[in-house]
């Protein structure tokens, strides 16, 4: 109906950009454009600019590789072929060297450190054995042994080294070395902060991300970021929220036209899907991106400096921080938290030592070339079917290979402040990230062989592997060796093991030797975390942010007892987690959470109660064949059965404020809070109330303009989408929110026509079931 005056009546998407304008300020225009129809729209995200970035199929097999060459060689080009398997990738344009000739000697001194060191402990393991290594039974617990401890010496001369390069205050090759890269940043070097988040909690998100923003404000030199927040979230609710908590953000900073959001509908290959996606149509646009995840936070000058490193080292494709951790008040997170702190800068430095410009990228809180990364760093699905085939899960590694093969460097700088990460609250929420982690790098190892890859970042494939890999390494090695005992007791000695066998082979218990290697072992595992501590006492202010140095060491020491006690409990799931990924068992992605959650009994019995079953059946098998060796299971038989209330009592939240008043496993960011991490829980105390969900689009009208404006109006749509919406207003209306399933709740937040429908008087959640219910439901869904 026309006005009286004879004016045009109003447009929904109209009247909710006014309704917006009026309640965010005349600077929030910038934020309304029209489309081609002339209608209002919310811009969300900025022009494109679109380009390529296509993978390349995967050639992975060695003896193809050879094939082809040699065809080559005979027939010349008759001899190439165009099977994927056989032919030669695209080639590749000639880019900076990454190559750093130290680092090159340096891994070779690794390389005989630890065989040298591997040979002469499985020497005297031989020793150890009854019959020397001769049955069948022990040589395969010699070689175990021997794989299991060089992964052992791999790292601990990797801490080894990084006490030596931080005790001597630093690596003159590291790419933070001696540099004064104070000089203003080049106009042209747009660096954008690309935020991936899928059905995360909101409110901590956004407080992240406003720490990080007013960090980075405060250098002077955030003109030259924009800041994107990449969904995936499939959640009603969260899609609400998120929007909303953008849209405050934007207005609270003023940052209309600089942070952007943008929600994938189409949510193919996680998070290296949504990192492409955006490289796809923005990406040409920015020199750098940094990567964050939903967790982390980073200080203004950590994001600057990155920058500084980058334009100063134009040979550079990656600079990978070290994120200390923060956060957490549980039990089980304080002692990481104290662990991470603790030993993470010794760890983190030996790496970089053997690795310099061949070093890891671990998927976030770190600085990326964005031209190379999208020319070279696109990934394929892997061939084939079961768990270790299709979109590949842990892309970080594979994406800092594919970079150094292109030519470009990697590196890790280990000296970098202000860059911050949480970590898992329990022991149950640690083990679930596991899981994920194992299939990824599982995965990765099928790319060993993939033509033109360092031989820097096959190694650490390798080390990805045995991450995981050396949980059911250690567990076959602890049954074979209780099948060992249960020969002997129950077979008894055996004099004459080969036909013909002039003289008798007499079985020896060498015990003292047993003792002797199990402590050697043992001061390999320890002594890093012990040279770590000494590292900190040495400087008494930096021991005040640990509590002093008497707390320091006895935090350390408990901190061993802690992980001496969870190891076979670790042990046990990757196990099984290995076990599951290679019969190509489904794995379910989810985001971990993000506040302080406990563990409750029944779900620390129903996980932890098989390995209890198992540990106190062992014991008591070991105790009937013979007792004395009771005392070597029970450091991991025990662990099993004290599972339960490990998990569960370490996931208490007063105990980890009890510990912190009594300043044990304190961290200098608890002690004394840097200014980002002061704005983070400033910025969590302001978000305050529950952010709004789905029912508020039709309730609130803010929450209403926005998800109106968000969504293109659908043009020719067909009548059953039609007639779905009809009735799903309707019984929105009459019965509520909850009773619609999470695909209806999104049917109708994509439909323009539906959020047109405003006011509506939504129901009332219904008693038997909450709204909070609903939400849960619709993450797991």
């Amino acid at each position: 109906m026309t006005p009286a005056d004879g004016t045009k009546p109003q447009s929904p998407r109209e009247a909710a950009r006014e309704r917006l304008i009026g309640s965010a300020g005349a600077h929030a225009s910038s934020a309304f454009g029209v489309d081609r129809r002339g209608e209002a729209r919310l811009l969300t995200t900025p022009p494109l600019t679109r380009a390529s970035m296509t993978p390349r199929p995967w050639n992975q097999n060695p003896l193809l590789r050879l094939a082809a060459a040699l065809r080559r060689a005979v027939l010349g080009n008759r001899g190439r072929i165009n099977a994927p398997g056989d032919s030669e990738p695209p080639p590749i344009a000639p880019g900076p060297s990454g190559a750093h000739p130290p680092g090159r000697a340096r891994r070779v001194l690794l390389t005989g450190l630890i065989l040298s060191q591997t040979v002469l402990a499985t020497y005297l393991m031989t020793a150890v054995l009854p019959y020397g290594g001769s049955s069948g039974l022990e040589l395969l617990i010699l070689v175990l042994y021997a794989l299991l401890f060089s992964w052992i010496s791999a790292g601990f001369w990797t801490a080894i080294m990084g006490f030596f390069v931080l005790l001597k205050g630093g690596d003159r090759h590291a790419i933070n070395a001696a540099d004064t890269v104070d000089n203003d940043i080049d106009p042209a070097a747009r660096t954008a902060l690309l935020v991936p988040i899928c059905n995360e909690d909101v409110r901590r998100v956004f407080a992240g991300v406003r720490a990080t923003w007013d960090s980075l404000a405060q250098t002077g030199a955030g003109a030259h970021f924009d800041l994107y927040i990449l969904s995936d979230s499939n959640d009603p609710d969260l899609r609400v929220a998120e929007l909303q908590a953008w849209f405050d953000l934007a207005r609270e900073v003023e940052g209309f036209g600089r942070i952007f959001y943008r929600r994938r509908t189409h949510r193919i290959k996680r998070k290296s899907g949504n990192i492409a996606d955006w490289c796809r149509r923005w990406g040409s646009a920015y020199r750098y991106m940094v990567i964050l995840d939903a967790d982390s936070v980073m200080s203004g000058d950590c994001l600057q400096r990155l920058v500084q490193l980058m334009e100063a080292h134009p040979r550079a494709g990656i600079i990978q921080t070290a994120p200390m951790a923060m956060g957490r008040d549980t039990l089980y997170a304080r002692i990481q938290q104290f662990a991470s702190r603790v030993y993470g800068p010794l760890f983190t430095a030996g790496l970089h030592f053997w690795q310099l410009g061949e070093s890891h990228y671990w998927g976030h809180n770190a600085i990326l070339r964005v031209a190379p990364f999208m020319r070279h760093c696109a990934l394929g699905r892997l061939p084939g079917r079961g768990g270790l085939s299709g979109e590949i899960l842990s892309h970080d590694f594979v994406e800092a290979a594919l970079m150094r093969r292109a030519g470009w460097g990697v590196w890790i700088a280990y000296d970098l402040p202000g860059s911050w990460e949480e970590m898992p609250p329990t022991l149950l929420d640690e083990l679930k990230r596991d899981q994920r982690w194992c299939q990824g790098n599982l995965m990765n190892f099928r790319l060993f062989f993939t033509q033109g890859l360092h031989p820097a970042h096959r190694a650490v494939f390798m080390t990805g592997v045995m991450a995981y890999l050396s949980a059911p390494l250690w567990f076959a090695s602890l049954v074979l060796s209780t099948a060992l005992l249960a020969v002997f007791v129950l077979q008894g000695p055996v004099y004459f093991a080969e036909p013909y066998q002039l003289f008798p082979l007499w079985p020896q218990w060498r015990p003292e030797w047993a003792v002797g290697l199990f402590g050697g072992t043992l001061g390999l595992l320890l002594l890093p975390k012990l040279l770590a501590a000494l590292l900190i006492a040495l400087k008494p202010a930096e021991a005040r942010g640990f509590g002093g140095r008497g707390r320091l060491f006895v935090s350390t020491v408990l901190e061993m007892l802690f992980s001496a006690l969870l190891a076979p409990i670790r042990m046990l799931f990757h196990t099984r987690y290995v076990v599951m990924a290679l019969l190509g068992l489904p794995v379910r992605w989810t985001s971990p959470p993000r506040d302080n959650a406990q563990t409750p009994w029944s779900e620390a019995i129903r996980r932890h109660g098989g390995g209890t079953v198992l540990g106190l059946a062992w014991l008591l098998g070991v105790y009937g064949l013979n007792p004395s060796f009771l005392p070597w299971l029970l450091p991991v038989a025990g662990s099993l059965v004290l599972a339960v209330p490990l998990s569960v009592i370490s996931a208490r939240i007063g105990l980890g404020l009890g510990a912190r008043e009594l300043r044990l496993f304190l961290t200098p960011e608890e002690a004394l809070t840097p200014r980002p991490l002061r704005r983070l829980q400033a910025a969590l105390r302001r978000a305050g109330a529950a952010p709004p969900g789905f029912a508020d689009a039709w309730r609130d009208p803010l929450v209403n303009a926005l998800c109106l404006l968000a969504e293109r109006p659908r043009r020719n749509r067909k009548p059953r989408d039609k007639a779905e919406t009809r009735v799903l207003i309707k019984q929105l209306a009459q019965q509520g929110a909850d009773t619609l399933t999470p695909r209806e709740r999104n049917h109708l937040l994509a439909d323009s026509d539906a959020l047109s429908v405003f006011p509506l008087p939504v129901a009332a959640p219904r008693q038997e079931k909450s709204s909070a219910v609903s939400a849960d439901e619709s993450v797991l869904a």
